[in-house]
């Protein structure tokens, strides 16, 4: 095996990689401090790639450094540059070191205009993508980071690992499955075409969660939880809603729309009532509705999100498990496609091929990847 780096490799020594900053399906992100040539140092976050894992799909990679090198907008993150080992890729990002959107508001009161302002951020940041022919496919709490820890800092949205162009600006011809459980559009579940309107449908459930502080579908069973998404079966409890306006409340409806031609777009969204509130300084807006945030998302919503936790980035249903099912029924190991933080189903016991410092991801056993599998397709599909 040669030991030859890809010249782009020496750009590493550049970078002082730091504490890891969170794990995802194929990788790490790590902070990091950039060296430059002129003496100053900048503060950055690489997104680490294990080739080993995506090995056979590479491409996601070159798509993902594509679309985000095609982006220029103040609430989307910008890519630095990147380079590559033999075994890893390294895409260094401006950093967003002020935290999740959901961990930041749970940490103090928060009112409705706050969170209005919130989604219009994230709103231009869509509607912008989608000028573009770009779908993010994965609108979520955790792909809103803040710039800083600054109260005033900057939303932007990041993870553009499964984002893609469409051909035309009207096009739904996308129908690979992918996207994150819980915030995936019924017409991706239900394995239909679709287009950009999964991502107002993410946003909608962004919404949904600031606006009452639970999620809008709950159920610990995927096969049932699949069922109330794909139905759209969604209640405002006027318990938890009493406090929000009904502006606000139409806002969530409009974007959770079980039909995506009805479902509203995203100039639709920039014009709608609810954004009138912040210009409007006669509004009583003091009502702290940060409460259900507090105690109800991180205990609640994740514990449901958990029990579905191996098919968070279901991509790999439509991408990868289709590919190794065909593996599989020719008696050959299929590829692996979950991250190190789910130790228990990685063997421990394994060689390794040589890597670079750092890459701890052994080889998965077949068997347990065959019933793995299996229990992928009935949690997604429901066969």
């Amino acid at each position: 095996m040669s030991t030859t780096q890809p010249a782009s490799y020496a750009k590493k020594k550049n970078y002082i990689f730091e504490k890891t900053l969170g794990k995802g399906t194929f990788g790490v992100v790590r902070s990091a401090t950039h060296l430059r040539p002129d003496g100053s140092k900048e503060p950055v976050a690489v997104k680490i790639i294990s080739k080993h894992l995506l090995k056979g799909h590479e491409e996601t990679v070159m798509r993902e450094i594509e679309m985000v090198q095609s982006l220029d907008h103040p609430h989307i993150v910008k890519l630095i540059e990147w380079f590559e080992s033999n075994d890893k890729f390294y895409l260094v990002f401006e950093e967003a070191s002020g935290g999740e959107l959901f961990d930041r508001l749970a940490r103090g009161r928060f009112t409705e205009r706050v969170a209005c302002r919130t989604i219009y951020v994230i709103l231009e940041a869509i509607s912008y993508m989608h000028h573009h022919n770009t779908v993010h496919r994965d609108i979520k709490p955790e792909n809103i980071l803040y710039r800083s820890e600054a109260d005033d800092a900057n939303i932007v949205l990041v993870d553009f690992g499964i984002a893609t162009h469409l051909r035309h600006q009207n096009d739904a011809d996308l129908h690979d499955m992918c996207g994150s459980i819980g915030y995936a559009a019924p017409e991706v579940v239900a394995k239909k075409h679709y287009g950009k309107q999964v991502d107002m449908w993410g946003l909608g459930v962004v919404t949904f969660c600031m606006l009452c502080g639970f999620a809008p579908f709950s159920s610990a069973d995927p096969a049932l939880f699949r069922r109330q998404v794909e139905s759209a079966d969604i209640t405002f409890d006027q318990k938890y809603w009493a406090t929000v306006s009904d502006t606000g409340i139409d806002f969530v409806k409009r974007c959770l729309t079980r039909d995506p031609d009805e479902r509203i777009t995203s100039d639709e969204a920039l014009q709608h009532p609810w954004f009138a509130r912040l210009q409007d300084t006669q509004q009583d807006d003091t009502q702290d509705i940060g409460a259900g945030i507090r105690e109800n998302y991180r205990s609640k919503w994740k514990s449901a999100v958990a029990t579905v936790r191996a098919t968070q980035r279901f991509q790999i249903v439509g991408e990868v498990a289709k590919a190794n099912a065909e593996h599989l029924a020719n008696g050959e190991p299929p590829s692996p496609l979950f991250s190190d933080e789910d130790e228990s189903i990685l063997p421990s016991s394994e060689p390794t091929t040589p890597r670079d410092e750092g890459d701890t991801h052994p080889a998965p056993t077949p068997s347990r990847w065959s019933r793995l599998l299996t229990w992928l397709h009935s949690c997604i599909y429901g066969t």
